[in-house]
């Protein structure tokens, strides 16, 4: 079944407010087989709601709205509803006692606009909002099912979760199962190259989305059935051809991050680890230490953006900065072999680069990038061109460096 997201307010459309419903409920109807073909916001208009709800019922089977059920008059939903649906308000006694017990919980006095909430169309099946004053309103007309309500998100998740999500999913019969695949370290043309037969094999309900970031491609298989285990095995087939051809490339699945399987592997190996930071400022270290657990191994980190701390601090020596310069092989090795001698530890990441925007040479261009990983497992120093946004150097730079490791310590 197909659904579209309907968002009602001005306050969205003036960037006032962020609508986080839509993404919210779109994951949501994702993970009970209900595919989301389009989310709209428009202002509180009677004939915008009206326009809209005609327009959304050629696409879809399931129309969601939010936002505009408050007790002011400047909430017309709900009375535009009632102009759609050829209908009218009247008071239901469920809906009231709801306010009664809400507003006694809080101390407050009802007034006729708060007694006014508990008038919803006729012709609508009422959804308790236990959260707030405004009912949800669940609509058949036609084959299609409306479900208005509140845009408080705290209101609508729990109108979503206690009414509106177990109703769909009796009704939906097809289940829509994903798989995310992380590939790092190859560019999303060159992969579609790579993997353009394995793509071009893959059934009509099962398909593939490429989710570009800097320095990491996501690989999303989506497969579409109504059997959740044969959908589920025949998406571990294609994903384990996917494997063989482009392993290399690939790092985790899902929610992985880079840094969080780097530490896994340490851990799993014993081992410690520290960095020597230039160009990336003490972004690695950021990373690594932005999760619980990094303590078990991770041990500090130098950031060492100028050539006196890179001398005085991590042992590089004055003729390697003055014959090479702070952005070469040589500088960036003694940097990791400073900073194993310095923490005692097992292994060591260091990079020194250009970040720009400024500091580039005809040599040494804006985004020239060495890196140098020292373990147990080996030594490797590499240099990269990633490019002239400073951002997103210092990003891939922090990507590749421990991509770099990560691969030793497999």
């Amino acid at each position: 079944m197909n659904a579209e997201i309907i968002t009602i307010g001005d306050e969205l459309l003036i960037g006032q407010v962020v609508d986080t419903n839509s993404a919210w409920m779109a994951e949501q109807l994702n993970l009970i087989g209900i595919r989301v073909v389009q989310i709209t916001s428009i202002a509180d208009r009677r004939e915008q709601i009206l326009t809209t709800l005609k327009e959304a019922s050629s696409r879809a089977e399931i129309i969601l709205i939010s936002g505009g059920l408050g007790p002011t008059r400047d909430d017309i939903t709900k009375n535009t509803l009632c102009e759609y649906f050829g209908t009218r308000l009247v008071f239901n006694q469920e809906a009231f006692d709801n306010i009664v017990r809400l507003f006694g919980v809080r101390g407050y006095t009802i007034t006729p606009v708060n007694r006014a909430q508990a008038e919803l169309p006729e012709s609508c099946t009422p959804l308790q909002n236990v959260n707030g004053t405004a009912a949800g309103m669940w609509f058949e007309e036609k084959g299609t099912i409306y479900v208005s309500m509140p845009g408080v998100p705290f209101e609508l998740q729990g109108l979503m979760t206690d009414h509106v999500l177990p109703r769909l999913a009796k009704i939906n019969g097809q289940k829509i199962i994903h798989r995310t695949i992380l590939t790092h370290g190859v560019g999303e043309s060159f992969l579609a190259a790579k993997i353009e037969a394995w793509e071009d094999s893959l059934p009509r309900h099962i398909r593939l989305a490429y989710l570009p970031q800097p320095g990491i491609v996501r690989l999303r298989i989506t497969g579409t059935g109504t059997n959740k285990q044969l959908l589920e095995n025949e998406i571990d087939e294609y994903a384990n051809k996917l494997y063989a051809i482009i392993p290399e490339y690939i790092f985790g699945e899902g929610e992985d991050t880079m840094e969080l399987v780097v530490s896994k592997l340490l851990k799993e190996h014993g081992y410690t680890l520290a960095t020597a930071e230039s160009c990336t400022g003490g972004y690695i270290a950021h990373l690594i230490t932005g999760h619980a657990g990094s303590s078990e191994f991770f041990k500090g980190a130098v950031v060492a953006y100028s050539n006196e701390i890179k001398e005085n601090i991590l042992g590089v020596s004055e003729d390697t900065l003055s014959h090479y310069g702070a952005v070469s092989r040589e500088t960036v090795f003694e940097m990791a072999a400073g900073i194993v001698r310095h923490f005692h530890v097992d292994c060591a990441i260091a990079v020194s680069g250009i970040a720009g925007p400024g500091g580039g040479t005809a040599e040494k261009p804006v985004g020239t990038t060495w890196i140098s990983v020292l373990s147990p497992k080996g030594a490797e120093t590499r240099m990269f061109t990633f490019g002239e946004h400073r951002g997103r150097n210092i990003r891939r730079a922090a990507l590749a460096a421990l991509d770099m490791l990560r691969k030793q310590l497999i």
